[in-house]
This record gives structure tokens, C-alpha cells and sequence, in this order.
């Protein structure tokens, strides 16, 4: 296969950074000489990112990452890419690396507290125990686009929402191996030692999380259906090397898609699951409120006349009436 020109760098590493804002700043200074486009986000816990360039670009960034001690054992996962993945390099100050909102007395340390770190191999097997529960950590839109096989979908819209979930569903999970896991891995490895320090004893993540399994040499993402959603420009990358289930369903007529869009209406905004078909029948609104939106993006972009943005509701309409009858 011939090598490609561009990777995809994306990475976490919880360490000790004494003043966020002045590493964000000399942080985008330094990418930004090296021609890196991305998203970087710092924290006094330390940093999380995923940056695009040339493959000499992107070792340019990780020899300094290791270099620096603050990093001693960084792991970068890295994806082959046609060019960049982003349009833009930011590097922004955070309080938090993800956001869980905890109070002081319930937030834990990664570096002090964290669950079992599964390897993929070990993933694999653990998965298959009766005894065991496996809870995906991630937004319902990233579990609809794929997700491992029989796992649990909190159906949350925001991580922090996460605690009340296991909290009102503690029968499901208390007496259980509980396996939790995310795209990779910065998420579980917060969380899975809040979920110790609520009293369950037995929890592992998956090591390196969903990006790391796809690449393992031996189960090479095997139990996994559909596609990993991944937050750039690319939106889903495959992780299942020996068979690909599709679990996506388009958000209007509910077949087959891993095709995701955001609804036009900028205030609205939702990413739905969509074909293309299907983007220029309903307008890309998700609702009909938002295809008749002043602001609908899609169309100003087609510049539709309001004859043509008639019939096409007039068409929905009626097959809305049908379903309705039938």
C-alpha cells in the first residue's frame, strides 16, 4: 500500500502543567512554526489534542513531546492521512481535559486513581464473559455512528452526564466486571476512577481505547460494529478489520448510513445520521421548523427559490400524510 504524505497525530497525557495559559501560548506558537493544524487542549492536568501535517512535520512534534519530561511516556496514535484534517491550529486553556463538572470532594487524579487498563487482547476476552457489563462512556451520537457489540449506551448528549446515569442504573452494573471505554482512552481514564471511588470494585478500561483495539495486530477490532466517530474533518474512521456490520440508521427513514451532516439551521445545528439523498429531500433540517429556518445554510448555499423550497416541504408533506393513513 503506498504510503501516504499526511498523519493524523491524536494523543492524552495526564501530567502536571503549573500555568495552562502560558503553555497554550507558546504551545500554538511552536505548531504553528512546524505547520501543524489541530485541536489542543490544556489543562493543569495536562493535555489532550489531535493535530494533522507531513509525516516530518508530525515527528517533529513528537520528538519535542518526548523530549520534554513532563511527557516521559506519551503515546501518540498515528493514522495515515491524504492531508490535513483540520482547517486550523488551536491551542486552548481548559480547567478541565473532559468535562465532568465534579465537585472537589468527588474528583479523582488519573495519575493516583484509575481502573484496570485492559490491553486489547485482553479487551477482546473479557468482553465475552457472562459477568461482565460493558458500558460505553461516549455522546449518543458517537454510540449510534458504532460501538462494540453488546455494549451499554448511556444515551447521554454530554460526558457529564455520565454519573447521574450510573448512578440511576447502579442494578445494572453493581456485582459485575464493569469494562468501560471510549475513542481513546482519556475519558475511561478519568472516569474509571470515579467509578472506584463510588464503590465498585471492579472496573478496567480499554487501554489505549477504541482507536488502539482497531489496530491491534491479532483481534483487529473484531466485536465492533460500525464506524469509530472521531472529532475532525475525517468524522469516522473503521476500526473492524475482519467484517464491517453497519449500525447507523438515517435519521428520516431509518436505512443503513454512516453518512453524518449537521442540520442546517445553525441554532439547531444537530448531527444526524443522513444520506445524501436524503440531504437534498428534507433540506438538511432536521425538523421541519428548521428547513423553513431564514437561516437554514443549505438553502443559501443551493440558493433555492422559495417555489422550490415549497415543493420540496409539499412532497414531504404528503408522504408524512401517508405514513400517517397507513
Amino acid at each position: 500500500m503506498e504510503k501516504k504524505d499526511y498523519r493524523v497525530l491524536l494523543y492524552y497525557y495526564y501530567t502536571d502543567i503549573e500555568d495552562p495559559e502560558s503553555f497554550a501560548d507558546q504551545h500554538l506558537k511552536f505548531c504553528k512554526d512546524i505547520e501543524l493544524k489541530g485541536r489542543i487542549l490544556v489543562a493543569k492536568e495536562g493535555i489532550n489534542g489531535t493535530v494533522s501535517g507531513t509525516v516530518e512535520n508530525t515527528n517533529k512534534y513528537m520528538e519535542t513531546m518526548k523530549n520534554d519530561p513532563r511527557f516521559e511516556g506519551i503515546v501518540f496514535k498515528v493514522d495515515e492521512h491524504d492531508g490535513h484534517a483540520f482547517k486550523k491550529m488551536h491551542v486552548r486553556p481548559r480547567k478541565e481535559l473532559v468535562t465532568l463538572r465534579l465537585d472537589e470532594n468527588e474528583d479523582t487524579d488519573p495519575k493516583e486513581l484509575t481502573g484496570e487498563k485492559l490491553s486489547p487482547q485482553e479487551w477482546y476476552e473479557a468482553m465475552q464473559r457472562e459477568d461482565t457489563i460493558v458500558i460505553d462512556t461516549r455522546n449518543d451520537y458517537e454510540y449510534e455512528l458504532g460501538h462494540f457489540r453488546g455494549a451499554v449506551n448511556p444515551d447521554i448528549k454530554t460526558f457529564r452526564d455520565l454519573p447521574k446515569w450510573v448512578r440511576e442504573n447502579k442494578h445494572l452494573i453493581e456485582g459485575k466486571k464493569v469494562l468501560m471505554y471510549c475513542t481513546g482512552g482519556i475519558r475511561c481514564e478519568k472516569f474509571t476512577g470515579w467509578m472506584i471511588k463510588e464503590g465498585f470494585e471492579d472496573v478496567a478500561q480499554l487501554h489505549g481505547g477504541i482507536v488502539t483495539y482497531g489496530k491491534d495486530p491479532k483481534v483487529q477490532g473484531e466485536l465492533w460494529d460500525g464506524q469509530c466517530y472521531v472529532f475532525d474533518e475525517r468524522l469516522s474512521v473503521p476500526v473492524n478489520r475482519k467484517e464491517h456490520v453497519v449500525v447507523g440508521k438515517d435519521y428520516f427513514d431509518g436505512e443503513p448510513c454512516e453518512r453524518y451532516v449537521n442540520c442546517a439551521n445553525p441554532e439547531c445545528n444537530k448531527q444526524i445520521l443522513c444520506s445524501e439523498e436524503n440531504e437534498h429531500k428534507y433540506m438538511r433540517g432536521c425538523t421541519h421548523e428548521c428547513r423553513v429556518s431564514p437561516r437554514n445554510l443549505y438553502v443559501q448555499k443551493h440558493n433555492l427559490s422559495q417555489e422550490e423550497i415549497d415543493r420540496r416541504l409539499a412532497i414531504i408533506a404528503e408522504e408524512e400524510n401517508v405514513k400517517q393513513e397507513a
